[in-house]
């Protein structure tokens, strides 16, 4: 069975794309997928300085670990200033200096939403672009506009 992770690339309590991400998650059947909460991953600003200083942090040889043992990722971005957060691509920098291919062989739906009619499509056609980098496959993405519209 394919294994599937989950995470939103928000560090907001109250995030959109995270509610998203819940519900996408909600309505596939029969799959194995566990959610994993970045929020609860407290690291530093990247900085080639500090990793030469202090080496990769902990944290993040353990979140590498819980990805590679999934095969698919499902991944929510939010948008700030038409790119990925700044929390989600701190994120991104540290595995990639732990594992430039740290993504090998995942295959990826990527999903994003904003109030507005934009859906979030600036930071999603970014991570649609960038994530294949580290050796991902997006299989293919969405961007709901005008979250909480009905």
């Amino acid at each position: 069975m394919n294994k599937i992770l989950a995470l939103a690339g928000s560090n907001s309590s109250n995030s959109i794309n995270k509610s998203l991400l819940d519900f996408v998650v909600s309505q596939i059947p029969n799959a194995e997928i566990d959610t994993l909460n970045l929020r609860a991953y407290d690291l530093p600003i990247y900085s080639f300085d500090l990793e030469k200083e202090s080496g990769i942090p902990s944290q993040v040889v353990e979140m590498y670990e819980i990805i590679k043992a999934y095969d698919s990722l499902i991944i929510a971005v939010n948008e700030h200033n038409w790119s990925i957060s700044a929390f989600f691509k701190n994120i991104l920098d540290w595995l990639s200096r732990h594992n430039a291919k740290f993504l090998e062989g995942k295959k990826l739906f990527i999903l994003s939403t904003s109030p507005g009619r934009g859906g979030a499509s600036f930071a999603n056609e970014y991570a649609v672009k960038m994530l294949p980098k580290f050796g991902a496959e997006v299989i293919s993405h969405f961007a709901l506009a005008s979250f909480n519209h009905s």
